[in-house]
């Protein structure tokens, strides 16, 4: 019996030398195995927190180059002055840039003849968007936001109670932001080639479904990111697995027959192109997708007349072969909101306003409420 003990308690023992044996792998590789996930948890938050902004003015910053006003929240916006002196105009005007470009994008004022803003008083005023050139960022900035700070800087510069507004591309949907929280403050508004938002209320699913699946699959992706995971737009646009945005690439395949004509009068954009994005790519146009295609508390379809009595006038110009901006969903809008006057131009592309002469057109028209 004492043999039988003997070995029963060594197989006992060799028992639990096994157990033991496993069990010491198999804590080792769940502790590998959490380090690991902690270590991708940390990588993957990494890899989508962009880089905070290299503030204009701040320790190895950029240089500050323009006039800038002072925003009662403490931020600075950059200015630049186009046309007659605003002591002596008749018709205060503010531009507003679009995607990737700057104050010195305002190609309106840079195109409108001498003679014309000389004979009409034609004084404009480009600003840098927040975050981008020599503006500071907001990164609490929302579709609200923007329409108020064009009202703090017209009051800073002394513009008095009323001006007018004229949009580029996504400064033409800033401009449905001023009609719908300023428009006590417009004597008129121009959106040029404006920027749809898909997401929009009252546009029909058919018509946006069908413009939609028109861009570029990369396209695609980047507008659903930009609208359902924004937190991740940094990291979409940043990655290298997948292509990403065409437009922030600058992709000609996105310029039509016209645009591509028209690119040589967009030659001084070298001299300062560097400074669009010197703040930081997130803060531009990251952010820009973001707002322009997010969700919106109000659709430019439920926007009333704001000049009921004629004292001012809306204008919409797009270009019908425009392969940024799609001419049906302006003609849709243009339709469903008849106190704008719709201007479609043939065979324009999406940077017609670089066309002879037609700043002047355009100025004319608004002035004119024609």
């Amino acid at each position: 019996m004492g043999v039988v003990n003997r070995r029963n308690s060594a197989a006992h023992t060799s028992n639990q030398n096994k157990t033991t044996s496993i069990q010491l792998p198999l804590g080792i590789f769940g502790t590998v195995l959490a380090v690991l996930f902690i270590g991708f948890v940390a990588w993957s938050y990494q890899t989508i927190q962009p880089p905070p902004p290299k503030i204009c003015g701040s320790l190895n910053g950029p240089t500050i180059t323009a006039p800038r006003i002072k925003l009662r929240d403490g931020r600075n916006l950059a200015y630049k002055e186009h046309g007659v002196p605003k002591d002596v105009a008749k018709h205060k005007i503010i531009f507003v840039h679009g995607f990737d470009a700057c104050r010195h994008d305002a190609y309106v004022a840079k195109t409108l003849s001498p003679d014309v803003a000389e004979v009409l008083g034609v004084y404009i005023v480009s600003f840098d968007r927040p975050g981008y050139g020599e503006s500071d960022p907001h990164p609490n900035q929302t579709v609200k936001s923007l329409a108020l700070d064009i009202e703090e800087l017209t009051d800073k510069l002394g513009l008095g109670s009323k001006f007018y507004i004229i949009g580029f591309s996504l400064g033409g949907q800033v401009v449905w932001r001023c009609l719908k929280y300023i428009p006590h403050r417009l004597a008129g508004a121009v959106l040029i080639a404006p920027v749809l938002n898909y997401w929009w209320a009252g546009l029909p699913a058919n018509l946006t479904n069908e413009v939609f699946y028109q861009q570029k699959l990369q396209d695609q992706w980047t507008v659903r990111v930009a609208h359902y995971i924004p937190w991740l737009t940094y990291w979409w646009n940043t990655q290298k697995w997948f292509p990403s945005s065409s437009l922030i690439a600058d992709s000609i395949d996105l310029l039509s027959l016209q645009d591509r004509e028209l690119l040589p009068k967009r030659s001084d954009r070298k001299n300062h192109v560097a400074q669009v994005r010197q703040q930081g790519e997130h803060e531009t146009v990251h952010r820009d997708l973001i707002l322009a295609f997010g969700s919106w508390e109000f659709s430019p379809l439920d926007l009333e007349n704001p000049f009921p009595n004629n004292e001012g006038s809306v204008h919409i110009w797009q270009g019908d072969e425009d392969l940024i901006v799609p001419v049906k969903v302006q003609r849709y809008i243009a339709q469903k909101l008849p106190w704008i006057q719709y201007h479609e131009l043939q065979g324009a592309g999406h940077l017609f306003p670089h066309v002879d002469g037609m700043s002047d057109t355009i100025i004319k028209s608004l002035l004119s409420g024609k």
